[in-house]
């Protein structure tokens, strides 16, 4: 078997064939003075960094021969635990350099999660980020069961005795260490990607160069992007998506990254950026239409008559594309002008006025979210994958097409079926190798005929579009023998802008009830609209009589668009927004509804007494 070619930029005539390595060294030769990589300290109004790709290109040969100083060869595994910050952006692809497989770990996983992650993948290196960190990962150190050797450590003065990162960087590049680099071929693992874990323990997903190739192919036949286009980088480096998104698209179409270390900076970054892409999963989309309809509720009454107005031209607009037909020249001409002098300024003030393709994934996307941001001309391209199809399988695309609430039709690189149960089948080129065992050998998922069985249900219409249903084991089945998708029932829900987060429990019971969280944004905005005022925050909204009243109108409008099945009986209103550090949501901001279900089990109890 031969190696692939080294740092000449060569690449090999099939586009599948190619590496990470080979796609770097063609960035530095082809475009070295574009910019590839921007970032911030972490001081306030710090100002911005950038690496061209030829800097990229001989910095991460610096640093892979540090990593190289350490031990670290080919096949090696290496934990990375950094927010999006560019020692870790730089690590990663000074690692793939090398022929080692960079393993990101989620910076708010459990200690007993990166426990099983390190005796999984038997590191003996991870690269962390501070003192915080250091105190997680010690311990594994002196734990016999556990490979895990040495750490490094980012930040400067939080090493306490371990080896600062800067340090990789001061030895002499050794004589023809050129030779150790760039050998990777197709079918090496480029990395392993560890399930976030909504249930059990992390999996972790060996992808290879070759299936993260077919997926950056296929998804460049469904987008429409100018050249070298800004990405910014917010989502974890642990997740599918941002591994494509911020590290290996950029690669493969030369384009510009921009590192946002604080996920709640991201704001000052799209306004700094004004990007031409921008991705979120549905909760991001949700918290950014919540902040906008606040604003929206607090303006005169003769402002919004225009708003409104503006937003109902462009969501005509949106509808005939959708269509697939051409819309009429009077339209075109009535759009134009409000998009010029509405629409434009609006989404300006955000940062969002140069977006060309907008997209979501992760979990099923809201309709109302998606026709709220269609008033504005903005169609989110809904996708759907997994990390087990190395993130998209299927996606709407403003070229080839797409429906609004469905996730899209399949990319090139992978074909999907419906079995008879619903559950959704999918292979292809992009489909991964297999999960990690602890032995270094991989498990296939795959039946005899190659396909994966995702665990999403789901169908797929005439035209070829496919519509989520839910995940295969969070469906209710009520005491009755009724089948309900929780996620259904929750967006309907969540219509309502004081509604924020929302949970439906049900299982084995006669009907549904419901877990409520109020807005953090809309709330507030709400009450004030309202002459509502009351101590408290959060809290004391959501005891405040009007707003109660308010929410049962939103549960009861809800209803009426569901069967009797799906309608909510009882709910408790919460003012505590759910997230990641406090344990109810995953890293990628999916629900664990078991870890909610057990955290609010007597109120669940409750609702189902008297």
């Amino acid at each position: 078997m031969t190696s692939a070619p080294r740092t000449t930029g060569d690449l090999p005539d099939d586009p599948a064939d190619r590496t990470l390595p080979q796609l770097l060294a063609r960035n530095a030769r082809a475009y070295p003075r574009l910019p590839a990589l921007s970032w911030q300290s972490a001081e306030p109004d710090a100002d911005w960094t950038t690496f061209t790709w030829a800097e990229v290109h001989e910095h991460t040969r610096s640093l892979a021969a540090g990593y190289r100083a350490l031990g670290v060869g080919r096949g090696d595994h290496v934990l990375l635990m950094m927010a999006n910050r560019s020692e870790h952006w730089l690590s990663d692809l000074a690692l793939v350099r090398l022929g080692a497989v960079p393993v990101s770990v989620y910076g708010t996983a459990a200690p007993e999660q990166i426990t099983h992650i390190a005796r999984n993948c038997r590191a003996r290196l991870a690269v962390v980020e501070g003192a915080a960190q250091v105190a997680v990962w010690e311990p594994l150190l002196a734990d016999a069961d556990t490979p895990l050797e040495s750490l490094v450590v980012a930040e400067a003065g939080a090493e306490d005795g371990h080896l600062p990162y800067a340090a990789l960087l001061r030895g002499p590049v050794p004589e023809r260490f050129a030779e150790e680099l760039d050998g990777a071929r197709p079918e090496d693992p480029l990395t392993v990607v560890y399930t976030s874990g909504t249930t059990g323990e992390p999996k972790g997903v060996v992808l290879t160069h070759r299936q993260v190739m077919a997926n950056a192919l296929a998804l460049d036949a469904v987008v429409e992007l100018p050249p070298h286009v800004e990405h910014i980088c917010y989502l974890p480096f642990a997740h599918i998506a941002e591994r494509m998104l911020g590290i290996y698209l950029p690669c493969h179409r030369a384009s510009h990254v921009y590192l946002c270390a604080d996920p709640t900076r991201v704001g000052e970054v799209v306004r700094k950026v004004r990007p031409a892409q921008f991705f979120g999963v549905p909760r991001i989309w949700e918290k950014l239409s919540a902040a906008v309809r606040a604003v929206l509720s607090l303006m005169p009454a003769e402002q919004r008559v225009l708003i409104d107005r503006a937003f109902e031209i462009a969501r005509e607009h949106v509808g005939y594309r959708e269509r697939g037909e051409t819309p009429p020249a009077e339209l075109e001409e009535r759009y134009g002008r409000a998009r010029e002098d509405v629409l434009l300024p609006m989404l300006a003030a955000g940062g969002l006025d140069r977006v060309t393709w907008s997209a979501s994934a992760s979990a099923p996307m809201p309709l109302d979210v998606v026709r709220f941001w269609a008033g504005f001309g903005i169609v989110i391209m809904d996708a759907w994958g997994l990390t087990e199809t190395t993130g998209v399988a299927t996606s709407n695309s403003p070229r080839t097409g797409f429906r609004l609430g469905s996730v899209g039709r399949p990319v090139e690189s992978v074909e999907i079926r419906i079995a008879e149960d619903g559950e959704i089948l999918v292979r292809g080129s992009s489909v991964f190798s297999g999960y990690l065992r602890p032995d270094g050998s991989v498990r296939s998922a795959l039946d005899a005929d190659g396909w994966l069985a995702t665990g999403d249900i789901g169908r797929i219409d005439e035209d070829g579009y496919l519509w989520l249903t839910d995940r295969k084991k969070e469906m209710i089945i009520t005491s009755t023998g009724k089948n309900v998708s929780p996620a259904l029932v929750e967006n309907a829900l969540k219509e309502h802008p004081l509604i924020g987060q929302a949970m439906v429990h049900g299982d084995n019971r006669s009907y549904l009830v419901a877990l409520l969280v109020l807005d953090a944004e809309a709330a507030p905005a709400w009450a004030a609209a309202n002459g509502v005022e009351a101590a408290g925050g959060l809290a004391g909204l959501a005891r405040h009589p009007a707003v109660r009243a308010e929410v049962d109108r939103a549960v009861a409008a809800a209803n009426t668009r569901l069967n009797r099945t799906e309608q909510v009986k009882r709910y408790e209103l919460l003012a505590e927004e759910w997230g990641p550090a406090t344990g109810e949501l995953t890293p990628s901001l999916k629900m664990r509804r078991r870890v909610i279900r057990d955290k609010y089990a007597d109120s669940l109890s409750g609702l189902y007494q008297g």
